[in-house]
């Protein structure tokens, strides 16, 4: 059964260019192409190693823990109200597991071009290898190979897009996919003893779990300083999860009106809030800007785990958030915020900034 995200109707530029295989063109011919080329990044302070910029860290063994959970609630509420950001360790996902996904990824993308454009994105389709947000020829690419799928709930995967090489990949990424929906399931509960709503009122519009996945390929670049590997966005989703597949850090997000690089701790999964739940929280909780850059020498490959509100729900803050009336956010129905968020080209936070009320 083909998924909802190929039934969106987003109009994009067909592109069958690898930018892996642009990668490999360029070391001889020493030249980036213009179309990757970004001006603006010369322009960006970059805070490395300063003192206070460090992630929090949420320890899932504690919040399970009657003894320590109030204390790790409360750490919960402050990383997603001061940070968006926060890097989850002890959180349950098994280890062997995680290194077979590591395995199985990186297999995929050192398979030949040819293999690996037998799951190519369809002409204005969403899943599958290729380039995403491409609306036109003239625009900025990033520096990315990327491979897009629905996850979860069963029923909304195309297995059309699910690579058969390596053999394990598919029940992989099943077995993968099941283990984080449990995980965001538990934390969306944390989330709403802190914000101290009920937990059905949170849940409702992500009834079903829905997930994606973009598994993203940042080959290496000896102009490192003229690409960027994934434009300064915000998440249209609930909650997000990456997983670093190698060491490579490229990770940046942007606090104080400055860019910081991420420093993943090992096993850690790094999660983010999305735009829903800064609207669902009336701004309490926030989605903040990141983007990846590109390393020199090495490649990067990481895979992002989207948890999405279900389409036919209406966003918009929850009732026992609302203090004296004021109301930050419009609520939107889900279909309608889907498609505006990917019109919106992941330009910084213009989209969600657009949903916004006078206050």
């Amino acid at each position: 059964m083909a998924g909802t995200f190929d039934k969106m109707k987003v109009e994009f530029v067909d592109q069958d260019e690898s930018v892996q295989v642009v990668a490999d063109t360029i070391r001889s011919t020493g030249e980036v192409p213009e179309r990757y080329v970004r001006h603006e990044i010369k322009a960006d302070a970059v805070i490395v190693d300063a003192e206070g910029y460090n992630l929090p860290m949420i320890d899932m063994s504690r919040l399970l823990n009657p003894e320590f959970s109030e204390e790790e609630i409360a750490k919960l509420g402050s990383a997603c109200e001061h940070w968006g950001f926060f890097q989850l360790v002890n959180h349950g996902v098994d280890g062997g597991l995680l290194q077979q996904v590591k395995a199985d990824i990186a297999e995929f993308f050192s398979l030949p071009l040819e293999e690996k454009l037998a799951v190519a994105i369809a002409p204005n389709g969403m899943q599958g290898f290729g380039h995403h947000f491409v609306f036109s020829k003239e625009q900025k690419l990033d520096w990315v190979d990327l491979l897009f799928l629905a996850t979860r709930p069963i029923e909304e995967r195309n297995l059309a897009f699910w690579p058969t090489k390596p053999s394990t990949f598919r029940d992989t990424l099943d077995k993968y996919s099941l283990e984080l929906a449990n995980v965001s399931a538990q934390l969306f509960k944390f989330m709403a003893n802190n914000l101290g709503v009920d937990q059905e009122a949170l849940l409702g519009p992500f009834k079903g779990l829905p997930q994606s996945v973009r598994i993203n390929y940042y080959p290496p670049c000896s102009q490192a300083d003229k690409v960027l590997g994934l434009s300064p966005h915000t998440d249209g989703v609930g909650m997000t999860f990456l997983l670093h597949v190698n060491d490579v850090e490229g990770l940046q997000i942007r606090k104080d009106g400055n860019w910081f690089s991420v420093q993943a701790l090992p096993g850690a999964l790094v999660v983010n809030i999305g735009d829903i739940l800064e609207i669902l929280t009336n701004g309490k909780y926030q989605s903040i800007e990141h983007r990846a850059v590109i390393n020199p020498d090495k490649e990067r490959i990481t895979i992002a785990a989207f948890h999405s509100a279900h389409l036919f729900c209406t966003i918009g803050p929850l009732q026992e958030l609302l203090k004296a009336g004021k109301v930050h956010y419009r609520a939107i129905d889900g279909v309608e915020f889907t498609k505006g968020y990917f019109s919106a080209k992941l330009e910084g936070r213009r989209y969600l900034e657009s949903l916004k009320l006078g206050i």
